[in-house]
Order: structure tokens, then sequence, then C-alpha cells
């Protein structure tokens, strides 16, 4: 279980007006661990202040250690505004009733691939040869594209789950450094980890990795509101955060974020990616 003194960044970001706020709702922004918590937290800080600033509520920035982490403050009930990857969105909206409003723009794209990559120096060629070998993902079981969509993706090359070793790190950026410092013989990783700034082939100029294999594109990350927003607030929120597509300012915010933008976005988008999550975990949603 998540531990909230860990998980909790609660900004002090109450706004100082005559009548006072003491009597309103804090929003309560939830993002999953792309990279490590303390990271995720400073990455989404601008934006939950933006958000302070347009809503008029306070704001309380939450994030978890790992991916079963943060599923397990969703269960909680804890959130009004999430930012998590398709299959937590997918399993949130059947089970507790969260409404997609947005989804990513990373690198200029709406979309993301998995890519399955071996070390610019290896040996390694094809998918074929990974057979018997480590495999890394990054994110566990839950991590949609560096686990769902990547194994997908080498059971569509006729590397069915059991023809390789799992391995696991903590997070999608994490599989890539781990990779890079000899952990496995390949990774699944989404095609945007590449252009990570804080990855070994970045940080210590080594080669990028081998590209083996890549996926489907399927829509990026999305941005969903939970039964605690009303529509008024869910309809604030999607326009106060498409706002920051057309200023200077919030194009700053997005990019501390690591985004280039955020487009309106709807349930039917991530179908495709129900087709998967049934094809590879046998759930469906």
């Amino acid at each position: 279980m998540y531990r909230p003194s860990l998980i909790a960044l609660v900004l002090a970001l109450v706004i100082a007006t005559s009548q006072g706020i003491a009597d309103q709702r804090t929003l309560t922004i939830g993002v999953f661990p792309r990279h490590s918590e303390s990271t995720t937290l400073k990455m989404f800080t601008p934006l939950a202040q933006y958000l302070r600033e347009r809503l008029g509520l306070p704001v309380e920035l939450l994030s978890a250690t790992d991916f079963p982490a943060f599923w397990d403050l969703l269960k909680a009930g804890r959130v009004d505004l999430v930012h998590y990857n398709q299959y937590h969105y997918l399993k949130a909206h059947k089970l507790f009733g969260h409404r997609v409003i947005l989804r990513n723009e990373e690198a200029g794209k709406a979309s993301i691939r998995a890519l399955i990559v071996a070390r610019g120096d290896s040996a390694l060629n094809s998918i074929e040869d990974l057979k018997g070998r480590r495999v890394l993902f990054g994110g566990g079981h839950d991590a949609m594209v560096s686990y769902i969509l990547a194994s997908d993706v080498l059971h569509q090359h006729g590397l069915p789950a059991g023809d390789y070793l799992e391995v696991f790190s903590n997070t999608p950026v994490g599989a890539a450094r781990d990779l890079f410092f000899g952990q496995a013989d390949a990774a699944g990783i989404a095609d945007l980890v590449l252009t990570v700034d804080a990855t070994p082939w970045k940080t210590l100029s080594a080669p990028p990795p081998r590209i083996l294999a890549a996926s489907e594109p399927i829509a990026l990350h999305p941005w969903a509101v939970t039964p605690r927003v009303d529509q008024d607030l869910a309809e604030r929120l999607t326009r106060v955060l498409l706002e920051l597509n057309n200023s200077r300012a919030g194009r700053e915010i997005l990019h501390q974020a690591q985004l280039t933008g955020l487009r309106a976005a709807s349930d039917q988008d991530y179908d495709p990616v129900r087709n998967i999550v049934a094809r590879v975990l046998g759930e469906h949603y």
C-alpha cells in the first residue's frame, strides 16, 4: 500500500482574498510515476500552481513510488483530476466512473508506440534472438506501453510470454537506464523515452538503443476527472488546461511537465487499447 507521507506534496497555494477560501474544497491532482516520485512532483508543480490561480481553489498534488501504489491511490478515491496511463484509465473508467477529458501531446505527437530495444552495442538483431533471454519492463504488469503493449509486440513477432524471462524496473524511464547498465538483454520502452534527457545515451553520450521491433501507435496518456468532479468543474478544467497551448507562459508550464501540448480526448480514443489489453491480459473494459 502507498504511504501518504511519501506521496503527498501539499502545495502551499492558498489564495489571499478578502473573503478567504477556508470553506472551499481542495482540488486534488494525481499524476502517475513515469519518472521517480520526486521528479514527477517537480515536473507538475507549475501546472498545479496554474490551476490554483485560474480556478481559485487550493491544490494538492499527489504521485506515488510505483504504478501499483498509484493504483491504490485511485482505489482510495483521493483524487479529482488524474493523469495516468491508458490501462489505468480503462480500469478506472469501468470500476470508478472516471471520465476522460484530455490527452497528452509529447514531442508534437498525441500518440505513442512501444519499442523493443537492445543496447546500441549489443549483438542482438531480432526478436527471435531474445528467446530465453532477459527482457526488462518498466512500471510493472500494469504499465501500458512498456509492459502490456511491449508484450503484445513480442507476441506479434513470434515470442510469446514464457519464451523469455521478465524482469522489471520501477518506472519506464528506469527500464531504459537499467538496460544500459546491463540488467537485461533487451527492454520494452516507449518511443518517447528516446527523447528524454535523463537517459544514459543523452547524459553519457552513449550509442542509442537498437530498435528490434515497434508497435502500432495508440493514443497518448489521458487526463480524466473522477466522480468527485461535477460537469461544470470538468468543463472549466478542460477549458483552462487547453488554454495552456495558446500562450508562451502556458507552453513553458507544459514544457516543465515534458509536454508539448494537451488535446481534447474522448473515451472512444482508447478503444484500440481495450483490444490490446484484452489480448494480452484477458481483461475486458
